[in-house]
This record gives structure tokens, sequence and C-alpha cells, in this order.
């Protein structure tokens, strides 16, 4: 019988219950025991969907409260010192008060820390925590979690497969905290805390382990490559009839398939998505001795799985190693997809026609059900009705009217270098903006939000029930925008923002005026800790029908004398941040969504906007995982930015904005984006990553380093502030930094705010002054 076998499931709740008891509890609103009783119920829940879809290796471990990476650093004690004071060593769980200190920092009871560094999970919009190391690091086992929640399962008669992120996959998502080390060089010393896991899993009895390593899959230079067989020969030695899955995903093998396929365990797990055409090299060589599991449902997107073509895949495999040595499964962990597509029930925003393309985590686990049941060859009426009912929906979408429209796709195709480039250079586009502007040395500015109050939200929500009128909604509106502007002049911030009260996403706003796209009700994906988010689903060709955002910016520009940014999500981080078409090029629906953004621009513009910020956090986090494929992805995605920003005067000042990135090995491309400032999120690695703008590489134009950390509630002082703004300056030329926030502030509270952005404008005044 064929196996079927889930990586992870997603963790926030049908209804982001997991967000809400996290929240409560920061609140102080719960008690730690309610929202470990709100994790529990959630986990429950889990495993008997996974158990009642009938999937046989059920993961357990996948579940966290803020983030798996974080998860494992707590496990084997790889705890920074500045949060030893906070670790409780009688809790072998989940000690909290030292695990959200970790994440979102801490500033109580005469204890002041800075939370931990927080990045990118390889190309996708998902968060975790980097794991910091140091040169005499030591690894003890600190948390039982994996095990607890092995035995809550088998409490209620479900056994399930533990998940643990491999020990040379996690030394290899974190940094070294000082220099003299390379942190792969303490595997030895991590090794055996993973021996003590196997081993006390094998006495609870478990029969599979789950081990993740997606490095597998990327580039690793021979020394890494040559440790996998040794690690894995000790913990297959410490797992005793354990049998052990590595798992890799988001890529094919390539340079690694022998190192993968030949280590001393009982399956591998391939992406045949990302990695389709890598199936037939596998095969010829996997020794009598693996199983090899097969992703070929899609992990990270929401279009139904083409049966037809998933069965020729594990047909393929069953031909060459028998049906006992194949197990069926999504590519990746359905953390990166919504619960459950039974709960859209609004055909205004996600009509009935695209809702049947659709596949959410629930109904991928029936995909993957299926696909089990067709290659085994036994199907059964309801089987084989539902196989029909997939070719069926799979036609519809290869014909339907609502996604090809031939005036997108003509103007698209007429694009041509001339679209892509500013009329003049920086240096004469500068000269222009300052006189136009007249700003100070180090001029100050936010990244676009301002808090996004119960009230907000409440407006918003109350105008879709129809509790209150489009003008009632306005007015509200209008005047927490004027309340915004008012406290920027009294703060004394050089440039100014509106502060983006009438939008519920950076992206689902835009998605929502543009036409090809649709809409979820419930389709909340994590981001990072209790920061959910609900992608929009592209399903065909983008244009812009009318303004999008001319309407709240001129109406801020009015209210005061100092310029007001215009706000726009670039077309990059739009197509990262959706659920996108998989019908045509990813570079052909971003190229149409530039225009789109163009046309929103030469709006702005037009209405007397002469600074406007397209923001691209995600440009970084769309890179491929193999370098060999991004120059490729790098043309097209430095392109369509150019193309959204190019065609206005020069004394229209176009800023971007990025999120956490390593920089360096693509700083010329980021520099070929032109904007005239670009913003990026330098505070937790206290300007680390500046090193890229200033080193090898002088980026020519304008850059504001965030200065504080608007993940984390904390209040930085001025002296911080300066202290950074001085590590800046001593890379970045005086002239070309601004002074700002690392991110927007919607998820923040006002008394932070204001308090946080009233000793950033001092900060900048002391610089101006020195």
């Amino acid at each position: 019988m064929l196996l079927t076998n889930n990586l992870g499931y997603p963790r926030v709740g049908a209804f982001r219950e997991l967000k809400k008891a996290n929240e409560a509890y920061w609140a102080k609103k719960i008690s730690a025991q309610e929202l470990l009783q709100a994790g529990l119920k959630i986990r429950e829940g889990n495993w008997k969907t996974q158990k009642d879809a009938g999937i046989d290796l059920i993961p357990s471990n996948d579940f966290s409260f803020y983030d798996q990476v974080l998860d494992l650093t707590l496990t084997v004690g790889a705890i920074p010192a500045q949060y030893q004071s906070l670790l409780n060593n009688e809790d072998k769980g989940y000690n909290l008060d030292l695990y959200f200190a970790m994440a979102r920092g801490f500033q109580q009871d005469g204890v002041d820390v800075t939370a931990m560094e927080m990045t990118k999970w390889f190309d996708t919009n998902y968060h975790y925590i980097v794991p910091e190391f140091v040169k005499n690091q030591e690894f003890k086992l600190t948390s039982e979690k994996f095990l607890n929640e092995y035995n809550e399962a088998k409490s209620l008669g479900i056994e399930t497969k533990p998940v643990l992120i491999g020990p040379i996959s996690y030394l290899l998502l974190g940094k070294e905290k000082e220099s003299g080390f390379n942190r792969i060089d303490l595997i030895d010393k991590l090794v055996p805390v993973y021996e003590e896991i196997l081993g006390k899993l094998a006495a609870a009895g478990a029969k599979y382990v789950q081990i993740d390593e997606p490095f597998l899959a990327l580039d690793i230079d021979d020394a890494t490559r040559a440790l996998y067989t040794s690690v894995f020969t000790k913990l297959a030695a410490a797992a005793q009839d354990i049998k052990i899955i590595v798992t890799t995903y988001f890529e094919a093998l390539r340079d690694n398939e022998e190192t993968a396929l030949n280590l001393p365990v009982y399956a591998v797990h391939v992406d045949l998505v990302r990695g389709e055409n890598q199936l037939d090299t596998i095969l010829a060589k996997v020794p009598a001795s693996l199983t090899l599991s097969l992703g070929v449902v899609e992990g990270r997107n929401i279009w139904k799985n083409d049966y037809e073509k998933s069965l020729a895949q594990i047909k393929k495999a069953v031909d060459a190693l028998g049906k006992d040595r194949v197990l069926v499964g999504p590519s990746s962990s359905l953390l990166h997809v919504p619960f459950d597509l039974d709960n859209e029930d609004n055909e205004e925003s996600l009509p009935k026609e695209v809702k049947n393309w659709l596949a959410f985590a629930k109904q991928k686990l029936a995909e993957v059900k299926d696909l089990a049941i067709l290659a085994e060859g036994d199907v059964d009426a309801k089987t084989a009705e539902r196989f029909e009912a997939n070719k069926a929906a799979a036609e519809d979408r290869r014909t339907s009217s609502l996604i090809h429209k031939p005036e997108v796709k003509e103007r698209t195709a007429n694009i041509t270098d001339d679209d892509a480039k500013r009329t003049s250079s920086f240096a004469a586009r500068k000269e222009a903006q300052q006189a136009k502007f007249n700003l100070p040395a180090f001029p100050t500015t936010t990244i676009g939000s301002f808090p996004q109050t119960k009230d907000v939200r409440k407006w918003r929500a109350d105008l879709k029930k129809g509790a209150i009128t489009q003008e009632q909604y306005d007015k509200e509106i209008a005047e927490e925008t004027e309340r915004t502007i008012r406290l920027q002049e009294q703060l004394d911030i050089d440039v100014l923002v509106h502060g983006e009260f009438e939008r519920n996403d950076m992206v689902e706003y835009f998605g929502e005026q543009l036409a090809g796209y649709a809409f979820t009700k419930n389709g909340w994906v994590q981001s990072y800790g209790s920061r959910c988010v609900k992608p929009p689903v592209i399903y065909g060709d983008v244009y812009r029908p009318a303004d999008m955002t001319v309407r709240w910016s001129s109406y801020a520009q009015t209210l005061t004398n100092r310029p007001v940014k215009g706000m726009l999500t670039g077309p990059v981080t739009i197509l990262q941040w959706s659920f996108v078409r998989n019908d045509q090029p990813r570079s052909t629906t971003t190229y149409q969504i530039a225009l789109a953004i163009l046309d929103e621009v030469q709006a702005l513009e037009k209405a007397g906007i002469k600074i406007i910020q397209i923001d691209e956090p995600a440009i970084r986090e769309g890179l491929p995982l193999r370098k060999a494929d991004h120059q490729q992805y790098l043309d097209w995605a430095v392109r369509s930015f150019r193309v959204s920003s190019s065609n206005v005067d020069d004394d229209t000042q176009i800023h971007t904005h990025m999120c956490y990135s390593e920089f360096n090995d693509i700083i010329e491309d980021i520099a070929a984006m032109d904007a005239d400032v670009i913003t990026i999120e330098t505070s937790r690695s206290q300007m680390e990553l500046l090193d890229a703008f200033a080193a090898d590489f002088k980026y020519p134009n304008d850059i504001g380093p965030g200065v504080y950390d608007i993940h984390s509630p904390r209040v930085p002082s001025t002296e911080e502030m300066v202290e950074l703004l001085r590590k800046a300056k001593a890379v970045v030329p005086a002239e070309q930094l601004w002074v700002n926030p690392d991110c927007g502030l919607k998820t923040r509270a006002w008394p932070e705010t204001k308090a946080a952005l009233e000793a950033m404008v001092e900060a900048a005044k002391i610089l101006r002054a020195e």
C-alpha cells in the first residue's frame, strides 16, 4: 500500500485562533495556562483532521507559538547570554517568558533586552528567528516540546511523526555573533543533543521521525556536503528502530543527489513541484535500501493538483521502486497555505468558478490521499468521481474567459528598454529634488503605515457588514488621517505619510482594486509570530481599472505644507505576497502589475504628490535558491520595478523599502533599481546589513537604514538610535543618509509609536548638530 506522508500543517487555526491567543497573552488578558490550552486545542484539531483525511504519517512538533526555528533554539539550549536570566530550568516545555523575549524583546522588571534578528525562511514570506552562535557555543537539551507533543497525540490514539529541523540546516540558518570561527564547525557539539532527542523519542515508541534538511536542495560547499553522511550515521544509530525521513523542499537536489540518496536513512523526501524535472535522474540513483517520498502536491500555492500529471510521476517511481518504497505527500509543509477552502462563502470576492480551481491545506490532504489511491490502482467509486471532477476543473481553468485579456497581453508585450529608464542621472535628479523640497541633512520619515487601532479595524469591519455607511467610514478615516498628519508635524518629521488607515494589507489593498484578482475571507497564512496575512489570488491578466490611492494621499497633502509620500506596493512584492497563477511565467504577471503601478504613480504625480514610495520588501525574497538561477530572475525583477517607477519627472522623488535581507550578493542589482531613496531594515543586525552598501560596492543613491525595530514593543532610547546612526555614518556618506524606523508602524500601539518617533527625530537633530 502506498503510504501518505504530510510534512507539516498550518498552526494559526482556521480563524487565527493562535494569533488571538498570543496577543491576549502578551496583553496580559489571559494566563500562560490559557495560552497553552489554546495551542493544545489547535494541535488536537490538526491531528484529527489529518487522521480523518487518511494520512498515514502525521507530523507532530510542527506546531509553534511563534517560530519553529526559535523552538529548536530553545530545545538545544542555544540561548544568547542576554536572555539567560529569563530561563526557567524547571520548565522543560515552552518557557514562554524566555521564548517570547527572544522573539519580541523584553522590557520590564529591570530587564531590557532587544529581540533576536529575524529574516525570511528561504524564498517564502514566512520569517524565522535567526539562531546566534559564539565561538565557545555549548548546546544542551533545554526543552522537551518534541516529546511532549508526540505524547499528546499518542494519548489521543494518534501515532505521529515528530518533525525536527536537521542539525546541519539549523547551523546554516544561524549566524556567527563573533569572528574567528565558522558556525558549521559547531556540528560536533550539536549532534549529541540530537542523539539525546532521538533516544527519548525511541524510548517513547516513535516509529518515524522527519528531519528537515532543506540545505540539501541549495548550494553548499564540499566540506558541508561531506558532513551529511557522518552526521546521519550518528543520528541513525541513536534513532534505534525509528525510521528517519530526511526532508528536502523548495528546490531540486541537483548536485547534492548523490549525498542525499546515499544517507543511511529510511527515506528521502524530494520536491517534485519546484524540482519537477529531477525524478528521472533520482530514480536512476536510488539505492535498494531507500524509500522515496514524492512531494507532488504543491505546498506553497493554492491551485488544485493536476491529478494526471502527478499520477504520471508517482507511477514512474512505483514502476522503478515498487509500492512499498514510495510515499506520496505535499512538496513542503502546508504551513504556507490557508487552512480550509470550505470556510470560503463569499462569491463576490471569490467567484464560484475561481474557487473550483483552488485547494487549501485540508483539501490538499484529500488530494494526497486521492493520488495514493489512484496510483495504487484499486479505485473506489467516490475517488474515481473526484478524479473526473479534477480533470473537469483543470479544463475549465484552461479555457475560462475570466482569465485572458488580449489588450493587457499586448501592452505587456510592447514594453521597451526606454520604459525602464529615468530621464536623467541620479545626481541631476537629486539636485532637482533638493531644490524642490529643501530637506535638511539626515531627513526624517516613516515607512508608511501608522497604528491600526481596534477602532480603525472596527470601522473597516462595520463598513463591510453594512453597519456604517461609506460616508461615515470616510469621515472617520479623514479624521484619523488628519490627527496623524498633525502628530507628524508636532514631532517635526520632514517627509510625512498619510498613515494608510484605509488599507487592510499592503498587498491585499491593491489587489482588491486590480482586475485579475480574487480574495478569500479566511485565507490566513502566518508571516511571523502572530502576524497573519491573507494573500490575494492572481487568477487572470492584471490591470488597473481606476485610481487606487490618489484620494487619501491628496487629501493628506492638503493638510500640510510638508511633503507627503504617496505609498504604493511594488510589482515584485505584489507578486510574491499573492497566490500567483501558475499557467504563465511569473515574469509576465509581474510586468502586468508593473504597468498597473506605473499608471498609479503617474496619477499621483499629476495630483501633486511628488514623493512616491514603491515598496519592494520581497525582491530579495523572490531570489531563486540556487545562484545559477539568480540573474535571470534579477533581470526581470529589477526591470519590472523600473517600469513601474521610471516615467516621471526628475523632481519626483522615488523611494523604495526592503525588509530583512542579505544584500551583499545582489547589491549591484539593488542599485540598478535606481530608486532615489532606499530604506532598509537594519536595527536588529546593528547596522551590519549596511556593509553591503558601503564595502566593495559604493551604493550611489540615498539610503535610510532603520534605526529602531518596529517588530518589538520596546521603545529604544535616543542614545541607541544616535549610536546606530553613527555606525551608519561611518560606512555611508552623511549626505546620503535618511533617518527612519525599520518598517511600517501598523502593528504598534500609539504610545510606543509616539515615544519612539520623538526619540528618532531627536537622534537625527543630534547628528545634524555634529
